[in-house]
C-alpha cells in the first residue's frame, strides 16, 4: 500500500483522478485505496512544503481539494469538475449512466475499475471526433479504486458547509455528462461560510475532459486570473 501511494501524483502540481498503468491492470493494490487514504498521503506530502501550495483538482481530485482545505491545506483551491461531497446529489440521467459501473453495489470492490471505452466516451469526451475518442482513450484511462468513486456518497467525503475555508473556484462544463454542471452548481451553493471567498464558473461547450479539449488555454487563463485576484 505504501509503494502505491508513493506514485501518487504531487498535490502541489496537480490532484486528480487516481490511477495506475494499463500495464499493471488488473493490480489488486489498487482496489485497496480509500479516499481518506489519497486525502491523507497529500496532506502529509504538502506539510513538507515550505509554503501552502495552489490545490488544483480535476474529477474526483476536485472533491480531495475541497476535503484538503476543509483541514486547512492549502492556499486557495480550484476544484474543476468536481466529484461531489456527500449529500450533494443529482438524478440527471447523464451522471447515473456516467458512474453507475463504478459505484454500483452489485460488483465486488476488490477488483479494480476500468471504464469501458464506450462509457468513456460518453461521460468524458462526448461530440469529440471518434479518432480522438479513440486516442484519448488510450493514453488517459487506467484503473482505478471503486472504493475511492463510491467514498463520495460515505463520511469519508463530508464537508461543513458552514466552516470558513480557503478561497475555493468551481469551474464546470456545460456539456460535462459524467458531473454536470448543474452539480457543481449545487456544491457551489451549498457553502455558506460568508467571510469565506466561494466562486463558480460555467464554461460553454465544454465535456468532462475540459482540461485537455481545445481551447483549454482559455480555461487556464481564467484560472490563473482568479488565483492573481483573490
Amino acid at each position: 500500500m505504501a509503494s502505491l501511494l508513493a506514485r501518487l501524483p504531487y498535490a502541489a502540481a496537480f490532484i486528480g483522478r487516481v490511477f495506475v498503468s494499463h500495464e499493471e491492470h488488473p493490480d489488486p493494490e489498487i482496489a485497496k485505496l480509500t479516499l481518506t487514504q489519497i486525502v491523507d498521503h497529500y496532506e502529509a506530502f504538502i506539510k513538507t512544503l515550505s509554503a501552502k501550495p495552489i490545490l488544483i483538482g480535476h474529477s474526483m481530485g476536485g472533491l480531495i481539494v475541497q476535503l484538503l482545505l476543509q483541514r486547512g491545506i492549502g492556499h486557495c483551491g480550484i476544484a474543476i469538475d468536481s466529484a461531489p461531497p456527500k449529500g450533494v446529489v443529482t438524478t440527471k440521467t447523464s451522471f447515473l449512466k456516467s458512474n453507475w459501473k463504478a459505484i454500483t453495489p452489485f460488483t465486488s470492490k476488490n477488483s479494480p475499475y476500468l471504464m469501458s471505452f464506450e462509457t468513456f466516451c460518453y461521460a468524458f469526451v462526448n461530440g469529440f471526433e471518434p479518432a480522438l475518442q479513440r486516442k484519448i482513450y488510450d493514453t488517459s484511462v487506467v484503473p482505478e479504486s471503486r472504493r475511492v468513486a463510491s467514498a463520495a456518497l460515505t463520511n469519508e467525503a463530508k464537508i461543513d458547509f458552514s466552516k470558513s475555508h480557503a478561497p475555493l473556484l468551481f469551474v464546470a462544463g456545460s456539456e460535462d455528462h459524467i458531473i454536470p454542471a448543474s452539480l457543481n452548481h449545487s456544491n457551489f451553493k451549498k457553502y455558506s461560510d460568508q467571510s469565506s471567498i466561494t466562486k463558480f464558473k460555467e464554461f460553454q461547450g465544454r465535456t468532462h475532459f475540459i482540461i485537455a479539449q481545445e481551447g483549454w488555454e482559455q480555461v487556464a487563463a481564467y484560472v490563473l486570473d482568479w488565483v492573481e485576484g483573490i
